[in-house]
């Protein structure tokens, strides 16, 4: 319940309209409020607004009053490759092996002067 003298609807921290979206996550729906800022005050207060989207927070950047870009969480990758996916996707794709031949001499130590030689010339 806002105080008495609070604006509703306007961030404490930035002073600027919120505004109520349904935050769609793909194992759950939860109602949050999303903060709009010009893009004025993101320069102003853009360490204020990075600790807000660290802590979840979704903040959309207006300039002159239409949405211009979204500040959003960024979103960390877990567990490494999805091999199921993988898998899968050879699958649909028919695709037989990954790796159709590997030289018999690919472990093999290069030439001392592999990198000292000359490139061929380029016909002109």
């Amino acid at each position: 319940m806002p105080a008495a003298g609070d604006k509703p609807n306007v961030c404490p921290m930035t002073h600027g309209p919120l505004s109520r979206s349904l935050t769609k996550w793909p194992h759950v729906a939860t109602l949050s409020t999303m903060k709009t800022v010009s893009i004025r005050d993101a320069k102003n207060r853009l360490t204020v607004l990075a600790r807000e989207v660290e802590d979840g927070e979704t903040i959309t950047v207006t300039r002159n009053g239409k949405p211009v870009f979204d500040l959003v969480p960024h979103r960390r990758v877990r567990g490494g490759i999805r091999w199921e996916a993988l898998e899968e996707f050879l699958r649909k794709q028919k695709v037989k092996s990954i790796i159709s031949k590997i030289a018999d001499d690919f472990d093999a130590p290069l030439p001392q002067d592999f990198l000292l030689r000359k490139l061929p010339k380029r016909a002109t």
